[in-house]
């Protein structure tokens, strides 16, 4: 309930940290930490990293690029983002991300609520004991798909070029 909330703040070291599909990932702030307002996610990207392609039926995504740059497939259409840029992501429609640069790509990734894709993340993801990259293995997409379709979110195939 929004009238029980209290001012919060997290610093640079706090947040869980996870390890999901080879990039790090640190809770900042979670759907019940704003009410069911939404989540907030620092995100390490190393390059090659890439989602499937897929879409959220109950949540809305922004990313805001910090480093680095990010190329967004959403419904088909692709679009690079750079440091400073900002792309929103409605729910019900297909996207995918992937880091084509040579370089880490560090992001803000709002989900609104975000039960959805903060949740599959912590169950999909590692506990990171260290805040670094983790070494690249690949994703069991058998239990992806399964934990995508628990929170809501449909996993459509490999991201097209």
């Amino acid at each position: 309930m929004l009238t029980n909330l209290q001012p919060c703040s997290v610093s640079e070291e706090q947040g869980d940290a996870f390890w999901f599909l080879n990039n790090l990932d640190i809770v900042k702030a979670t759907s019940e930490s704003t009410g069911g307002s939404f989540a907030l996610v620092h995100q390490i990207a190393p390059p090659g990293a890439a989602t499937p392609y897929h879409l959220h039926h109950t949540e809305d995504e922004a990313f805001y690029v910090l480093d680095g740059q990010a190329t967004f497939i959403c419904d088909g259409k692709k679009t690079v983002v750079g440091p400073g840029g900002y792309i929103f992501l409605p729910r019900g429609v297909p996207h995918g991300i992937r880091n084509q640069g040579s370089g880490s790509t560090t992001m803000l990734i709002l989900a609104m609520p975000g039960t959805g894709f903060v949740g599959m993340m912590t169950e999909m993801g590692e506990p990171a004991p260290q805040r670094v990259l983790p070494t690249p293995t690949q994703p069991d997409m058998e239990k992806l798909a399964r934990l995508c379709a628990k929170y809501g979110i449909e996993i459509l195939g490999p991201l097209p070029d």
